[in-house]
């Protein structure tokens, strides 16, 4: 924690928390806001399927990739000349996606959208940890995380609306116009967190050492699969849509909202009351109340489909009460991650969101494609993702060490 840190943002914590999830919403954004108009897009650039799906793997990839590299930079470079660096390549990359005459050169702008998106998200979290205690932080992280809730559902909104109303031009331009004032705001607002006494040196040694100390950390890498996987227990729902909403529950396209109105509710749900539970009961009673919804709601899920024929009206709250359960430990378990390595927490950031872009790729390519035509299926996936989340935290529990800063539980 910066020792200067109660100095360094004076303004109301919500607005530092709006700031950095508007931040971490670009990596949504940039996806959620182009999806409505991939047959216009194909159609104007005469791009093939195969093509256009190109245009959101070399996204992936490039989120993916850079991931490993924004928090080393910030942990040497600072964190606010970091973010700066990323949002600017994300708005000058979102032009070039506007302009763009052909499908190639919009793939390579693409790329570069996602090489640059990752910044706000991976940095974010390391400043938060730089600013306050745990207990504070992890209010923030709520904050941020009900904040960011609001992405995924308003974005397919304005793409669609940019789309019909204008064309897919328009949605990049959108982007690029988000970029700039999102940049403004940074300059103007968000001052640089790390202290000189925790600046790192970046070279390749160090830098693969670093990443070397944290894969060969049990504690570590397990905290990473407790957060991480089960959220995939919930994402695959959200890849599967189509065919789940659509095919299974027999919703028609304009119903589907109340898919994301259940889940997202969930999500905003359980990360207010975690903001809420901060300070008052231990960290650990509060993951293990999330694993605890999880478990009971995945048992229920699963036993609903093996004996009855699928129905919207009992098959979705269950994912909506999933979400709730995840994002009422993830803040906790995000925070001890960074803590494992509290000289490096960019990198640890960057590690933390490398491994999940990995394993949701996983999820997308290979698992939801071979689970998503029954619903048994599906529900049995996301018990064992949870699953895998809750014997993580079981077998690295009891190997946690407390961090130096822990702030004492108020009573409740």
């Amino acid at each position: 924690m910066h020792p200067d840190a109660a100095s360094l943002w004076r303004g109301p914590r919500w607005t530092l928390a709006v700031l950095l999830a508007c931040l971490g919403m670009l990596g949504p954004f940039a996806i959620d806001t182009y999806l409505p108009a991939f047959t216009g897009i194909a159609g104007s650039l005469q791009a093939t399927p195969v093509q256009m799906q190109q245009t959101l793997s070399s996204y992936l990839f490039g989120f993916a990739a850079m991931n490993l590299f924004h928090g080393a930079l910030a942990d040497s470079f600072g964190r606010r000349r970091v973010v700066l660096w990323g949002v600017g390549l994300f708005t000058l990359a979102s032009v070039g996606c506007a302009v763009a005459p052909s499908i190639g050169a919009l793939v390579f702008f693409r790329t570069l959208q996602g090489l640059a998106s990752g910044a706000g998200t991976v940095v974010s979290r390391a400043i938060i940890r730089d600013l306050f205690p745990p207990a504070e932080a992890q209010r923030v992280m709520s904050q941020v995380t009900i904040f960011f809730g609001v992405a995924p559902a308003i974005a397919p909104l304005i793409g669609g609306w940019l789309f019909v109303h204008l064309d897919w031009h328009a949605i990049f331009w959108f982007l690029a116009g988000v970029g700039t004032l999102l940049w403004a705001g940074v300059f103007r607002f968000l001052p640089e967190t790390l202290h000189i006494s925790q600046v790192q040196r970046f070279a390749p040694r160090p830098l693969l050492a670093g990443y070397k100390q944290m894969a060969a950390s049990p504690v570590f890498m397990t905290l990473v699969l407790a957060s991480g996987i089960p959220f995939n227990g919930m994402f695959l729902y959200v890849l599967a849509a189509p065919v789940f909403l659509g095919e299974h529950l027999q919703l028609a396209p304009t119903q589907f909202f109340w898919f994301f109105v259940c889940t997202i509710g969930g999500i905003m749900g359980g990360a207010w009351l975690s903001g809420r539970l901060a300070g008052r009961i231990k960290p650990r009673h509060q993951i293990r109340h999330g694993f605890v919804i999880m478990l009971a709601v995945s048992l229920v899920n699963v036993a609903l489909n093996a004996f009855f024929e699928p129905q919207a009206w009992w098959a979705l709250p269950p994912i909506a009460i999933f979400a709730f359960g995840w994002s009422l430990m993830v803040p906790v378990v995000t925070l001890m991650v960074l803590d494992q390595v509290p000289e490096r927490r960019g990198m640890a950031s960057s590690m933390q969101a490398c491994i999940g872009a990995v394993a949701n790729g996983v999820v997308a390519g290979v698992v939801a494609p071979l689970v998503m035509h029954s619903t048994l299926a599906l529900a049995l996936t996301s018990l064992t993702m949870m699953g895998v989340g809750v014997l993580a935290w079981i077998w690295v529990k009891p190997r946690l060490v407390p961090p130096a800063e822990s702030a004492t539980p108020a009573s409740s």
